[in-house]
């Protein structure tokens, strides 16, 4: 099944990126944690050279918890800060805030050998749409900083958040990247709503899923689809 979409203002949207990291000292790319690399935005990684990096693997309550283990494991040895989560979730939110200190060590140490004393670690939260990141700032923030939704598109323009005396946040818009090279990857992003349900056939996308899930976890639709009497239906 192959799916394109890139809508007019994700253009606009790379563009302003593009001229906030110059300000930037951290990238916190908010990922799936039900397909990590699928819903990796190769464009991130280009704007993020020789910024502090942090992969956030949301929605973890979804996925399969040794798998997230696993994802995690392998950010790490790539040299990444991650962490898995739920943003929804005020309790994950220490450890993020470790995972921040940590990635802006080398900055902050900059700015002290240089006498710039506290200024803010300015981080942009970056990912395709309906990851959850305007969801991370809410709860970060404690308040409704940024308007979160569960379809893509909600968030339109580039907006700064400040947390405290040492953290701003950047939420910016959902992006996606021009041309999926991989068919696969249209699929998996199809499936957790990452593109918008007009542009595709949904009950042609219903099908190629279960097929996915019967290939690779038939145990999960056993599971799901049990009656009251925990038969199986």
């Amino acid at each position: 099944m192959k799916i394109q979409w890139y809508p007019g203002h994700m253009t606009k949207a790379i563009r302003n990126m593009q001229e906030d990291i110059k300000v930037i000292d951290l990238i916190i790319e908010m990922v799936d944690a039900r397909a990590p690399l699928a819903t990796r935005n190769p464009d991130v990684d280009k704007l993020g050279q020789n910024k502090g990096r942090i992969i956030v693997l949301n929605k973890a309550d979804m996925a399969d918890e040794k798998c997230n283990k696993e994802w995690k494991d392998y950010f790490n040895s790539q040299g990444y800060e991650c962490m898995y989560m739920d943003s929804r979730k005020k309790a994950d939110m220490r450890e993020l805030m470790a995972c921040i200190d940590r990635a802006s060590a080398e900055k902050r140490e900059r700015d002290r050998k240089r006498g710039i004393i506290n200024r803010p670690v300015r981080a942009m939260v970056a990912g395709i749409p309906n990851v959850g990141k305007s969801t991370l700032i809410n709860t970060i923030a404690g308040k409704s900083a940024a308007k979160p939704g569960n379809k893509p598109g909600v968030t339109k323009g580039n907006r700064w958040i400040r947390l405290n005396k040492q953290i701003e946040l950047l939420d910016t818009p959902g992006i996606l990247w021009p041309k999926f090279e991989d068919e696969h990857v249209g699929e998996m992003i199809a499936y957790i709503g990452s593109v918008n349900d007009l542009i595709v056939n949904t009950s042609e996308l219903a099908e190629c899923l279960g097929k996915r899930i019967i290939a690779n976890k038939p145990s999960a639709l056993k599971s799901y689809y049990k009656n009251e009497n925990q038969e199986e239906a």
